[in-house]
């Protein structure tokens, strides 16, 4: 993907491109057979589709890549559905999944700042850094992408997984949250850790990162050791929290999220140790 400006003064919505319109956080796609695709149109009208209002994503090699919203799913062409971006996870290939992420994520953005955040006025420009700046006072505001921590918490060969209230089953995952203002990454993971389990970490590596397109967040993965302490719960986050082997885990998150590649890494790393002959 060559990313390029929003206010692409040569990609011309007149042209082809490939059109990545939301509803909420559905994306349209044309299906075929167990196929699908993102629409390959020269305009939403084409789709017999009204949009509100059109970002310039960025290159797909030649060819632009426009997202926008839709308030319905009605009048949807013969053909095409919305789908959610979790459900389409595997099934678009890599690239325009990618390329999706970020489409839903500057619809948002661009949904949230129609008005100026420090005079009020209403709509605005962007400039060639995709930046809205108000026409009235001036002030930039640029795409925001939050900052956040998770981490992976080991104990003699024992990760530590938690369930949230906020999740939908009874998963359980690794340890996450928000970066706070005048925080380092290490310093949030013993802050998060801790807030959340009553647990101090040590020998803190860093892992990965992966850009989490729903919450709009950077996550940035690490592991950890277990220093001290004793499971104490911080029960508006955590419903419950254990020791999990690798041949006795609960149930985890998708395979789509860093979160799963952690766990994986224990797994591997604990299973695949060469026994002693």
């Amino acid at each position: 993907m060559q990313y390029e400006s929003l206010n692409n003064p040569v990609a011309s919505a007149a042209q082809p491109g490939w059109w990545f319109v939301f509803c909420k956080d559905k994306l349209l796609v044309k299906i075929s057979d167990d196929d699908v695709q993102v629409p390959f149109v020269s305009a939403p009208g084409e789709l017999n589709l009204d949009p509100k209002r059109l970002l310039h994503v960025g290159q797909l090699g030649d060819d632009p890549c426009f997202s926008t919203r839709l308030d319905s799913e009605n009048s949807v062409p013969d053909g095409y559905a919305f789908q959610g971006m979790r459900t389409l996870f595997s099934r678009l290939d890599d690239m325009s999944y990618g390329i999706a992420g970020r489409a839903m994520q500057l619809v948002q953005w661009d949904m949230d700042h129609l008005f100026c955040s420090r005079c009020g006025q209403q709509a605005a420009d962007r400039n060639k850094e995709g930046a809205q700046i108000c026409r009235s006072c001036g002030y930039l505001s640029f795409p925001r992408i939050s900052p956040a921590i998770i981490v992976a918490v080991i104990r003699d060969n024992r990760i530590l997984l938690a369930h949230s209230g906020r999740f939908i089953n009874n998963m359980y995952s690794v340890i996450a949250g928000y970066v706070e203002m005048g925080e380092s990454l290490e310093e949030c993971v013993k802050r998060e850790v801790e807030e959340e389990t009553g647990i101090e970490v040590k020998n803190i590596r860093y892992f990965g990162s992966q850009y989490w397109a729903y919450s709009g967040a950077l996550m940035v993965g690490f592991t950890a050791e277990y220093n001290s302490g004793d499971l104490r719960l911080d029960d508006a986050e955590i419903e419950d929290a254990g020791w999990f082997a690798a041949d006795d885990l609960p149930m985890l998150p998708g395979k789509l999220s860093i979160a799963r590649e952690l766990i994986d890494w224990f797994v591997e790393k604990n299973l695949n140790k060469e026994q002693p002959s």
